[in-house]
């Protein structure tokens, strides 16, 4: 069986955790440009891409914009991201010809603030990642048929197990994964070989970037799994929430 009868038969009707589980079989085996060639043409326009502007994202959108420039990517804006981030959003749209949209939970600073108190992060972390990223990242899915991620394993034990097709239960549709057997090693050789622009924190300590109040330099040294290390500092919790393995199959 040639490629494209390969690809095709890889389209059930409808999406299932088991057909996910099957399919993925397949997909394991193909190159990321494959992956999301698939991709775009099994979903079209029922399919997105989320970015939180790091490392892998660059090089996932950089993908996007040579084979499939008109898959819609967005992020999820929290009001509380560094202006660096934002600094990279603007050269990404520039470099890489594409738009970016933004995710809002509709819910301003102000508004938290008299709803749970000052700073909800620094008291309830999962609370302030539930109100302004699951959500609305729950809203702006609910049409769609599927999502794609920049996740590798290497990112952290929570993520080491992750597939290239999986099904988000939480959201109850297909989620793609194209760079899940990538290293950091091979992310950061592609961007230098591209010459793609990046977060420049993460010439100072950043391995990770979230929100500002919940963001610090990675210990020094600090490598691989434990990457993230730096999220979310004093607190036992190194995942926002939209990427937990419960919501997989």
């Amino acid at each position: 069986m040639n490629m494209s009868s390969t690809l095709k038969s890889l389209t059930p009707k409808p999406w299932s955790p088991e057909a996910v589980i099957k399919r993925n079989r397949v997909l394991e085996n193909l190159t990321t440009d494959e992956v999301l060639r698939w991709a775009h043409g099994t979903f079209g326009s029922n399919l997105v891409t989320a970015t939180g502007f790091g490392p892998s994202g660059i090089v996932l959108m950089h993908h996007l914009s040579e084979i499939v420039a008109d898959t819609a990517i967005f992020y999820l804006e929290t009001d509380l991201l560094f202006k660096e981030t934002y600094a990279l959003r603007d050269a990404l749209v520039e470099r890489l010809g594409i738009s970016i949209q933004s995710v809002h939970s509709g819910v301003s600073l102000w508004r938290q603030d008299q709803q749970q108190g000052p700073d909800l992060w620094a008291r309830n972390p999962d609370q302030c990642c539930f109100i302004r990223k699951m959500l609305p990242l729950r809203r702006f899915l609910a049409d769609k048929s599927a999502w794609v991620t920049a996740l590798r394993r290497d990112q952290s034990s929570t993520r080491s197990e992750i597939r290239v097709l999986e099904w988000d239960s939480g959201n109850a549709l297909v989620k793609i994964n194209p760079l899940a057997s990538w290293t950091k090693e091979e992310i950061w050789q592609y961007i230098r070989r591209h010459d793609l622009p990046y977060n420049s924190l993460h010439d100072h300590g950043y391995p990770s970037l979230g929100c500002m109040p919940c963001t610090r330099p990675a210990a020094e040294g600090v490598d691989g799994a434990e990457a993230r290390s730096g999220r979310w500092a004093g607190f036992a919790k190194t995942e926002c929430g939209i990427h937990r393995r419960r919501q997989v199959v």
